[in-house]
């Protein structure tokens, strides 16, 4: 029996048992449509993370207080970590390659304005936020520079903090109270979004050295610094260390290079979008369970079958072939159909869940499609190798 034979009765075989054949090919369509949709809401969250995370740009170093490495001795050999400071912060913009510096300090307060009040983010900053962090002031002006030490109670709104304490009047030149301190509104900053489900736009920027007080704090939560395209992080992080190292003595800090940052995230992101993947693989093997249980089944139907084409003359590979096309056939259906659902669920959540953020996985999809392929074969060797095995007499005399 030549192959274009088998392949042409596999087929026959199936279209005569269509509702035998969708059943069993319904298995692996499901499991290969959750593959494809889950892991497409997993690549589009890790894509969604990282975007998030980049758009305050790609040449920033942050440093925090206290050393997160342990060296192998004791606890007490350093008993002591001196904070980071404004004067820190400016030393280190000082440095070369570093094009700017912005010292860090966040807090939640109740905003009061003379007819309004609620809570919101105070975050504690110097003059190089616009530059920094690659946010715009929409109106007015940012905190001045030259003031870090001695600075004056100045604020800048977010845009939400704005529309709501304000509405569409003028802020500029209000005041506001913050604690125990009033401040005067110098600027309102542009629409900035969300990043990582924290409201930037529902926020007020003031000194870096009010808010310590505000919030009586001694340390800076952290200082991010801009360096210069031209250079290298690795080159820049030396430079940091060395200068704070000279200020406090020893290596009482963390710095941490924004590519340390990515990589951290997108490892962890990528062990989200594999765990999802394997959820959508459990349906891949109950759909292999199915094709493997259909096809024993069809052997014991059709054992009068296989004696007849013995008896004309098939050999026993023919028959193996026979019932492993017909497995590999449910397979392929399977694999295509189950992508073409998937693919239509999400451009389904594009199109009516624009909140979700979704992105093909062409990998996962590919080797979801492979698997499929793998568990055909591997699901009709069994039965094959049963139906090739019968004898033909025995098997006419089912008839």
């Amino acid at each position: 029996m030549q192959t274009t034979d088998s392949l042409l009765l596999s087929f026959r075989t199936l279209a005569n048992n269509k509702m035998r054949s969708g059943l069993t090919a319904l298995g692996l369509i499901i499991g290969i449509a959750a593959v494809v949709i889950l892991t497409s809401i997993g690549r589009g969250i890790h894509h969604f993370v990282l975007a998030e995370f980049t758009q305050f740009g790609t040449h920033l170093i942050a440093v925090f207080p206290g050393k997160t490495s342990t060296f192998g001795i004791s606890g007490a050999t350093i008993s002591t970590l001196r904070p980071l400071t404004q004067a820190d912060a400016i030393s280190l913009s000082k440095l070369d390659n570093i094009s700017a510096a912005v010292p860090f300090v966040q807090g939640n307060a109740r905003i009061e304005t003379s007819k309004k009040q609620r809570r919101a983010s105070v975050f504690g900053v110097g003059p190089a936020v616009p530059e920094v962090w690659k946010i715009k002031v929409e109106f007015g002006k940012f905190l001045p520079a030259g003031e870090q030490r001695n600075p004056r109670s100045f604020a800048v709104l977010g845009h939400k903090l704005y529309r709501e304490l304000f509405g569409q009047s003028n802020a500029l030149g209000q005041r506001v109270r913050i604690g125990t301190d009033r401040f005067r509104i110098i600027g309102v900053m542009e629409k900035k979004g969300q990043m990582l489900g924290f409201d930037l736009d529902d926020s007020i920027y003031i000194p870096a050295e009010k808010a310590l007080a505000l919030f009586n704090r001694e340390s800076l939560m952290e200082i991010d610094l801009l360096y210069q395209k031209n250079s290298t992080p690795e080159k820049v992080v030396i430079a940091i260390k060395k200068r704070l190292i000279a200020r406090h003595g020893h290596e009482d800090f963390t710095v941490v290079t924004q590519n340390q940052m990515l990589e951290t995230m997108s490892s962890v992101l990528d062990i989200l979008t594999l765990a999802v993947a394997a959820l959508g693989g459990i349906s891949l093997l109950v759909g292999s369970v199915g094709i493997l249980t259909i096809m024993t089944i069809a052997v014991s139907e059709r054992i009068s079958e296989i004696g007849l084409l013995r008896a004309i003359g098939a050999e026993q590979r023919d028959i193996f072939f026979l019932f492993l096309y017909e497995a590999l056939a449910l397979s392929v259906a399977g694999g295509v159909l189950g992508i073409a659902f998937g693919l239509t669920i999400v451009q389904s959540i594009k199109q009516f869940i624009p909140a979700l953020p979704v992105q093909h996985a062409w990998v996962y999809i590919f080797a979801a499609f492979g698997i499929s392929l793998l568990v055909g074969i591997i699901a009709g060797v069994a039965p094959a190798i049963k139906a090739a095995g019968l004898e033909p007499l025995e098997a006419l005399r089912t008839e």
